[in-house]
């Protein structure tokens, strides 16, 4: 295949991913700068660790005061996800290399998930355009991540707006989901394990609290449902 080719059609699919990563990566940067953190850590937390999601909680747990083994179980916690997504993918990486499928998978995320799935489904695509794809919206997410952080220190956003950001990303992973009674459970049900250790005064692992609560009524609803039905 032409390199070119490949890299001028992956970054056709990755431009709509890459402008949405503007409107979301600034603020994470914003985010970032408010607890300390300078942008060559942005930078480097951005390449090792993937995850739009993961690094908006990172900082929000911070300054809720969670401890660091809170902050790592949930973060950990809610990126499982990741695994599923590369393990879709193994079909279509049958005929790829180790090194190219190995780049692809680590670099997927939920944009790039839905991206290319559609066009692996469509024919014509392969694993090489898909990393592309991934890597266009990781540097994409990166270079708004840094610039964010620029703008956190020259403006000094006030901690109380840039801590809202942890419950606008939930409420952002939880519209995208599939709209059925499983889901419906699962979120009342981490909602009331959150306010419940809020209650008891357990504000460090509410979070990882809620997550386990919500997966786990989920789980019980629908081997229920299948019992009965």
């Amino acid at each position: 295949m032409d390199l070119a080719a490949d890299i001028k059609e992956a970054f056709k699919a990755a431009v709509p991913i890459m402008l949405g990563y503007v409107a979301i990566g600034i603020p994470c940067g914003i985010l970032s700068a408010s607890i300390g953190l300078g942008w060559v850590q942005v930078l480097l937390l951005c390449a090792l660790f993937y995850s739009g999601a993961g690094q908006f909680m990172i900082p929000n747990m911070w300054l809720a005061l969670s401890s660091p083994a809170s902050i790592i179980a949930s973060v950990s916690f809610v990126n499982t996800r990741q695994m599923l997504y590369s393990a879709a993918f193994a079909p279509w990486c049958r005929g790829a290399s180790k090194r190219l499928s190995f780049l692809f998978a680590a670099t997927v995320t939920d944009e790039s998930f839905g991206v290319n799935t559609q066009r692996f489904e469509a024919g014509g695509w392969s694993v090489r355009r898909a990393a592309f794809v991934n890597l266009f919206s990781q540097s994409s997410w990166t270079l708004s991540c840094i610039a964010g952080v620029l703008l956190g220190d020259a403006l000094g956003i006030p901690l109380a707006i840039a801590s809202f950001a942890m419950t606008s990303i939930f409420i952002c992973l939880l519209v995208t989901q599939k709209i059925c009674a499983a889901n419906a459970v699962g979120a009342a049900g981490a909602a009331a394990g959150v306010i419940l250790c809020k209650c008891l005064g357990m504000a460090g692992p509410a979070i990882f609290v809620g997550a386990v609560v919500g997966v786990a009524c989920a789980i019980a609803f629908t081997a229920v449902r299948e019992k009965v039905g």
